[in-house]
C-alpha cells in the first residue's frame, strides 16, 4: 500500500518519543534487572492518552484509529520493549475487549478508568496446559442462581498482580465442544481471585508476567460479556487486533535496535575507519532497514482494514509473523554489529536481543500465524 504518516501520527511519534527519552529511557535497565512493573509510569501515560488511544472520547479515551495506535506502541517500543508490551496488552486486550464485546452499563463503567490508568487491565486467556490449544482450557464458569462461580487457573497473564480488573474466559459447556467458552469481567478484591507466581523472564522483563487464580470465586451474571458460549469468538475478534498490536511492538523494537547498531557502526572505528564501510557490515545494515520497511508496510494494511472494518484475520497474521520474526533477526544482527560490547548491559543491543523473542511467542506463536494465513488462504 503507498503509505504515508499522517500529521497527526508524526505529532504523537514527537511526543512519546520525548516521554520516552524523559520517563523511560533513564531507569529501564534498573526496571529490567529488578524486574519492576512502573506502574506510576503508566498513570502518567494515561495522563497523556496512551492508555486508551482506542476508546472514543465518550468513554475518557483519545478516540483515535489503528494507525495512530501503530505509532504509539513502536514509538515506546524503540526505547523499551516492556513497556510497550505493557502499553499493547492494557490497550487491545482487557480494554479492547470491553470495547467490542461488552454492554452498555460494561463500557461506562470500565473504559474511563482503564483508558486514563487509574485502572491497569489483565486479560485472562492462557492456562498452562492450554497455550495455543485455547479451546480445551481447564478454568470453568458454574451458572448458581444469577451468579457465576469460576475455578482454575490463567497462565502468562500481563499485569496478572497489578490489574485491578481482568476479562477472563472460562469454560462454560464441555471440553472442546462447540461454543463452550464465555468471557467475565473480574476486579481485583472479589473473593476467591488472586494472582499467583511472577515469572521470571529472559526479556521483557519490566512488563509483569504471573498466574490469576479463581478459587469458588462468585461474580455476578452482570459481569458476563455477550451471550453465554461467544467468549471463545470474541477472543479470536479480539486477538485480529493484538496482533497488530504485537507486530507494532516488533516493529519498534526492531526500529530500536537499527538505530542503536547503525548509529554505533559510524562510530567505532577498526584498521582506520569506521566499520560502516566494510561491506559485510553495510549489507547487514542494508538487510535491516529493508526488513523494517517490509514490516511496516504489512502493518498498515492491516491497521488500514481494521480501520475500515474489513476482515483482517490473514493480514494481521501476516504483519504479525512476519514483524516479530525480523525483529528477532534484527536484534540478533545488532548484536553482532556491536561486537563484544553487545554483550554487555552498558550498550543496548542485549536488551533488544532479550525482548525480541517474545514477539514470535505472545499471542500466537509464528506457527499459529501461519496456520491462520494458511487455511484462510485456502479455504
Amino acid at each position: 500500500m503507498d503509505f504515508k504518516y499522517t500529521d497527526t501520527q508524526v505529532q504523537i511519534a514527537e511526543m512519546v518519543r520525548d516521554f520516552a527519552n524523559k520517563h523511560i529511557r533513564p531507569k529501564m535497565m534498573e526496571w529490567d534487572e529488578a524486574q519492576k512493573f512502573p506502574i506510576d509510569l503508566f498513570r502518567e501515560m494515561g495522563k497523556l492518552g496512551l492508555m486508551g488511544v482506542l476508546v472514543p472520547a465518550e468513554y475518557g479515551g483519545s478516540g483515535l484509529g489503528y494507525f495512530e495506535y501503530v505509532t504509539v506502541i513502536s514509538e515506546v517500543a524503540k526505547v523499551c520493549g516492556s513497556i510497550g508490551l505493557s502499553v499493547a496488552a492494557h490497550n487491545s486486550l482487557c480494554t479492547g475487549h470491553i470495547l467490542y464485546f461488552g454492554n452498555e452499563e460494561q463500557k461506562k463503567k470500565y473504559l474511563p478508568k482503564l483508558a486514563t490508568a487509574e485502572w491497569i487491565g489483565a486479560w485472562g486467556l492462557t492456562e498452562a496446559n492450554t497455550g495455543s490449544d485455547a479451546g480445551n482450557m481447564r478454568c470453568t464458569a458454574t451458572k448458581d442462581g444469577d451468579e457465576w462461580v469460576l475455578n482454575g487457573t490463567k497462565n502468562w497473564i500481563t499485569h496478572g498482580i497489578s490489574g485491578e480488573v481482568a476479562v477472563v474466559l472460562a469454560r462454560t459447556g464441555e471440553p472442546r465442544a462447540k461454543n463452550n467458552v464465555t468471557a467475565f469481567i473480574v476486579e481485583r478484591g472479589t473473593p476467591g481471585f488472586s494472582a499467583g507466581k511472577k515469572e521470571n523472564k529472559l526479556g521483557m522483563r519490566a512488563s509483569e508476567t504471573a498466574e490469576l487464580i479463581f478459587d469458588n470465586c462468585r461474580i455476578s451474571d452482570a459481569q458476563r460479556m455477550g451471550e453465554v458460549g461467544e467468549g471463545f469468538h470474541q477472543a479470536m475478534k479480539v486477538l485480529d487486533g493484538g496482533r497488530i498490536s504485537i507486530a507494532a511492538l516488533s516493529l519498534g523494537i526492531a526500529k530500536g535496535a537499527y538505530d542503536a547498531a547503525l548509529k554505533y557502526s559510524k562510530e567505532r572505528h577498526q584498521f582506520d575507519q569506521p566499520i560502516s564501510n566494510f561491506q559485510a557490515i553495510a549489507f547487514k545494515i542494508a538487510d535491516m532497514a529493508t526488513k523494517i520497511e517490509v514490516a511496516e508496510n504489512l502493518i498498515y494494511q492491516a491497521a488500514d482494514m481494521k480501520n475500515r472494518g474489513v476482515k483482517m484475520t490473514k493480514e494481521s497474521a501476516m504483519a504479525k509473523a512476519y514483524a516479530s520474526e525480523i525483529c528477532v533477526q534484527i536484534a540478533t544482527d545488532g548484536v553482532q554489529i556491536f561486537g563484544g560490547y553487545g554483550y554487555t548491559k552498558d550498550f543496548p543491543a542485549e536488551k533488544f536481543y532479550r525482548d525480541s523473542k517474545l514477539c514470535t511467542i505472545g499471542e500466537g506463536t509464528t506457527e499459529i500465524q501461519k496456520l491462520v494465513i494458511s487455511r484462510d488462504i485456502l479455504k
